[in-house]
């Protein structure tokens, strides 16, 4: 097995497509570096460049310059051992529905060339919870079970690499959580995950790195907890049962009124809590109950999204 620190480096991926005589840059300069072992987060919103990503690496786009290694491995030098190293889950619920998810895997196996002997059909099956639909046609089956189902054929070959492009879309809650308890169990048992999502929660909850891209450029790329504290706006709510008038010193904070609530916004790296506890004492402000939200991803990627 080839030692590599990264199951993903890109460096300076160019990709532009032409459409009646006019260039797209899908990306541009495109750098990014997944840690083996991580689950790594690439975030964006519609058209920024990342199903463009995946498709590179799953050979189906060619890139127009750039290098890419795949589990140390040189896309251009050797393809075919690269798109063995990762399994890829599509967005789209691309599956026969006249196969059943048993004969599915067991074609997939045998395009990877797979022995028999040497196939995990039912293990992966009973991982993803399929066990008992095995021998249903597709077309049965939920939209979480054909999802699940992508996520089975893409581990027949028992990938070092996973790439999950909006694995939970259109899956309730359940289901989501279910999905998400078994990516994590994947991940501990060695695979690195590659994860886009429009769900922030969803990289929040699972990620321990985050890239973010707009317009086919990387505008964000740190661990997760990093991204959580470069916002540092806080924001207190204080139940209260009246405000006459707003004291000078909140105004600062940009004091909101509200069905018994007063907001407050502040940055927690300049003010503190018990200097705003303070200002509401000194003017006889009484209050029964203190709520504090802190930012959280969606506030970051909206806030960057925004400026780039």
């Amino acid at each position: 097995m080839t030692d590599y620190i990264y199951s993903i480096e890109a460096k300076s991926v160019n990709k532009t497509f032409k459409k009646k005589n006019i260039k797209i840059n899908a990306l541009k300069n495109f750098n990014i570096k997944i840690k083996k072992g991580s689950i790594h987060g690439l975030l964006g919103p519609n058209g920024a460049g990342k199903s463009t990503f995946i498709n590179i690496l799953g050979s189906l786009v060619k890139k127009n310059t750039g290098n890419i290694n795949i589990c140390g491995i040189d896309i251009d030098k050797n393809q075919k051992l690269a798109k063995f190293k990762i399994g890829i889950v599509p967005q789209e619920l691309n599956i026969d529905p006249f196969f059943t998810p048993n004969e599915l895997l067991e074609l997939q196996a045998g395009l990877y060339g797979i022995k028999k002997q040497e196939r995990r059909t039912n293990e992966i099956l009973n991982n993803v919870g399929l066990l008992e639909q095995k021998n249903a046609y597709a077309r049965t089956l939920s939209g979480g079970m054909r999802r699940r189902l992508l996520v089975a054929k893409a581990l027949v070959h028992s990938p070092e690499m996973l790439i999950l492009d909006e694995p939970t879309a259109g899956v309730d809650v359940d289901l989501r959580r279910s999905l998400w308890n078994y990516i994590k169990k994947i991940n501990k048992l060695g695979t690195t995950i590659c994860l886009t999502t429009h769900y922030l929660e969803e990289a929040e909850e699972l990620c321990d790195n985050i890239t973010i891209i707009n317009n086919g450029a990387v505008i964000m790329d740190d661990t997760k907890s990093n991204l959580l504290k470069s916002i540092s706006i806080k924001t207190v709510l204080f139940q209260v049962k009246k405000i006459d008038k707003f004291p000078n010193e909140l105004k600062a904070y940009n004091p909101i009124f509200n069905d018994g609530h007063l907001k407050i916004t502040y940055d927690k790296n300049i003010t503190s809590l018990k200097q705003i506890i303070d200002i509401l004492n000194k003017h006889k402000i009484v209050y029964q109950e203190i709520s504090t939200y802190e930012s959280d991803l969606e506030d970051i990627f909206l806030k960057l999204v925004k400026s780039s």
